[in-house]
């Protein structure tokens, strides 16, 4: 009888698995501050001065995650994000 095989979480089931992350995309219509309102308003633990950071690294970068963690939640803010107006990319793991 061979040893008991490891199993690897894929993230497919109901463990953590890897997180999702929400990426914000760079774009020629939000303002910086429409942006930061956004983010505050969405995302947990982010403040309009965070919001602001997060917001001059999209503009730099193209783009920033700005939030990752369960699917769930992921799509919840994905949504709320793209509510507000803001370019947004698939989300990803």
């Amino acid at each position: 009888m061979s040893p008991p095989r490891e199993r690897f979480d894929t993230g497919e089931g109901t463990g953590l698995g890897r997180p999702w992350h929400v990426i914000v995309l760079n774009d020629d219509h939000n303002t910086f501050e429409g942006v930061a309102f956004a983010l505050a308003q969405t995302i947990p633990g982010v403040d309009y001065d965070r919001g602001m950071a997060l917001a001059n690294r999209i503009h730099t970068t193209g783009q920033a995650v700005v939030w990752s963690g369960h699917h769930e939640l992921a799509e919840l803010y994905h949504a709320q994000l793209e509510g507000y107006g803001l370019t947004m990319a698939p989300l990803e793991r």
